[in-house]
């Protein structure tokens, strides 16, 4: 393999695109991309959005010209949060969607989420290293004779009157909100919505700035949300939002300013969705799951375990026909938006939650959050990641420990469980502990596992 294919090889992760712009991913390769994309979806019409990167407008081009070339209409959607293609996609019944986008990668990165029909992700085991080897070999199905259209599309109305179906307005109160765009994509979607919802708005980076002037937008990094907590405690807020770059990852602070883990959000939502759809399942991922367990089966639901990744879990909500679904990482996933995961539709539902119960946010979580403390999850390089989760399973190992291998390892003992598991794109391994109301049990595992990662790598 030669130093190219190499460089493009590496770009084509286990989800989504991603590389550094302009030896990784530039208009050239994205338009090969475009032209495999027609190639293995052979569709008749997709919608392309992007993000605020500096190079998103130019690669937008460059793929909706490699698709058109295939004889493929593309509606082009412009400046939009990622999960307004899903929405476009199946709003419309098109045959797919590309989302440009980096996420809250570095400035010098930008990268794409694929779909297909009916929103369906096109992920590392169902299309991408297919388009990678086609990209890298030039081979794909012969141009059209007729080229298909490029035209530009809005569906930002549609797709508010789609967000504000989760929620009663009438049962929202006028709470004040700080909201912190990053000055990402959410800005112009929470412009539409504020004169649609009786919120008092602190709105902090609303302007969509690829230059990113205020630091990447990624909130679940601890050293980027002191802006956000500065907000909520200066304006007397009664909760505080943040989200990423392409927004479909909302962050959420409690009126003291403090930061609540996605793991605790799971299980409220689950709780709300529960309320009106009894019965229901609700997906998880494996790296925390007590609190969510056991709030969902309270609530008269069903708990469906999936390995993390929005793929996985985007698979199992279909299988499972659920409501809702949750990752610790802050995705969450709807039946009613295409199984899809949406950074908007959370707030929208919490915000609500807050008003109907007339206590502070603080008090509705805290209980949780000291009957399950978390970790939070904690990264290590290693040189060999499953050597080193090999070696952790054979020290705890001893008849009787509940152990499964649905993502990494998980291990569960009667006062504590952990997941480890490898990075799907660097040698790292991902550790993550809880426990039965014991924070100085917590504190003494995670130590006693990092001291192992240490002892094995």
């Amino acid at each position: 393999m030669n130093d190219w294919t190499a460089k493009i090889r590496n770009s084509f992760k286990a989800y989504d695109i991603r590389g550094r712009i302009p030896d990784e991913l530039n208009e050239e390769i994205a338009f090969k991309i475009g032209r495999a994309y027609a190639t293995l979806l052979k569709p008749k019409k997709v919608c392309i959005g992007r993000d605020v990167r500096i190079s998103s407008l130019s690669l937008v081009k460059a793929i909706a010209e490699g698709i058109n070339s295939h004889g493929c209409d593309v509606l082009d959607i412009g400046l939009c949060p990622t999960e307004m293609v899903y929405f476009a996609t199946s709003y419309m019944k098109l045959d797919g969607g590309i989302m440009v986008t980096a996420s809250h990668n570095p400035m010098d990165y930008n990268g794409m989420k694929l779909i297909r029909e009916e929103s369906k992700p096109i992920s590392g085991d169902s299309g991408i290293q297919d388009i990678a080897d086609m990209v890298i070999n030039d081979q794909f199905d012969h141009q059209s004779p007729q080229k298909g259209k490029l035209e530009g599309l809005d569906v930002k109305d549609a797709y508010i009157d789609h967000l504000l179906t989760y929620v009663d307005r009438s049962k929202i109160s006028p709470l004040k909100v700080v909201a912190n765009c990053g000055n990402g994509c959410a800005g112009p979607i929470l412009e539409k919505l504020k004169s649609r919802l009786p919120l008092n708005f602190v709105m902090v980076f609303p302007e969509p700035d690829g230059r990113f002037p205020n630091g990447i937008p990624n909130p679940i990094l601890s050293e980027n949300r002191g802006v956000t907590i500065d907000k909520v405690l200066s304006n007397k807020a009664d909760i505080g939002i943040a989200w990423d770059g392409d927004a479909d990852r909302c962050f959420f602070f409690d009126e003291t300013g403090e930061f609540l883990e996605g793991y605790y959000i799971v299980g409220f939502l689950a709780q709300e969705f529960l309320k009106v759809n009894p019965g229901a399942r609700i997906v998880h991922d494996p790296r925390l799951i007590w609190n969510t367990v056991e709030l969902v089966e309270e609530s008269g639901g069903v708990a469906v375990m999936s390995k993390a990744g929005h793929a996985f879990i985007k698979e199992r909500m279909r299988q499972e026909d659920a409501i809702y679904g949750g990752e610790m990482s802050a995705h969450h996933y709807f039946r009613n938006f295409a199984y899809c995961d949406s950074g908007m539709i959370p707030w929208l539902v919490l915000v609500q939650a807050v008003s109907s119960a007339g206590r502070p946010l603080s008090e509705l979580v805290k209980s949780r959050m000291e009957k399950y403390p978390v970790s939070g999850e904690i990264n290590r390089t290693v040189t060999d990641p499953h050597a080193v989760i090999s070696q952790i399973e054979k020290f705890y190992k001893s008849p009787g420990i509940a152990t499964d291998y649905i993502d990494g390892l998980s291990m569960e003992f009667p006062m504590w469980r952990f997941n480890i598991r490898p990075s799907n794109t660097e040698p790292v391994i991902r550790l993550n502990v809880e426990t039965r109301s014991d924070k100085a049990l917590l504190e003494k595992k995670t130590d006693e596992l990092l001291s192992l990662i240490d002892r094995f790598k």
